[in-house]
């Protein structure tokens, strides 16, 4: 039977997630890259007052983004147009191999599948403590925020869609 947007523990301190969207790669990344104001309207756990872009390039940028007193520094790659990965840099909590993969898979009667790779490896002991949670109470969290971002940039590109056409 197989998993439909429920998280799987894949080993310690990494979870997946997975969505099945009418959005297209290319939109889903595009939300997912935009480091502007209201970022957190699409991602929940990416406060304004955290958010700064410290370099960007055509298919990469430095983003420290973070919420409730914990923060990261990540490397953002898309070059990949079925793949980002996020690379945690520096953090206040996150180390080791921490970050996120997205792969998308476009399917034939015109949705994509995201799935989603979380790791979270502490750095110390609040860390350590955090890293817990995805293994835990955490997994519906992280799954509903999750869906609320793929839900916000399904809305998101609908207002475009409809605004274009106005």
């Amino acid at each position: 039977m197989k998993n439909r947007g429920r998280p799987k523990l894949l080993g310690v301190g990494e979870i997946h997630l997975h969505q099945t969207t009418t959005l297209t790669p290319e939109q889903y990344v595009s939300g997912l890259t935009d480091f502007g104001p209201g970022r957190s309207k699409l991602f929940g756990n990416s406060a304004d007052e955290y958010l700064k872009e410290d370099r960007r390039g055509r298919s990469e940028a430095d983003v420290t983004e973070g919420a409730g007193g914990i923060w990261e520094r990540l490397h953002y790659d898309w070059s990949d147009p079925n793949r980002v990965v996020l690379t945690t840099t520096d953090s206040n909590v996150w180390g080791g191999a921490s970050g996120h993969t997205y792969t998308f898979t476009r399917q034939p009667n015109g949705t994509t599948d995201i799935d989603v790779i979380v790791v979270r490896e502490g750095k110390n002991l609040k860390g350590r403590m955090l890293g817990f949670v995805p293994r835990t109470i955490g997994r519906s969290v992280l799954e509903k925020a999750f869906e609320n971002s793929v839900k916000a940039v399904e809305a998101r590109n609908e207002a475009e869609r409809l605004e274009a056409a106005a």
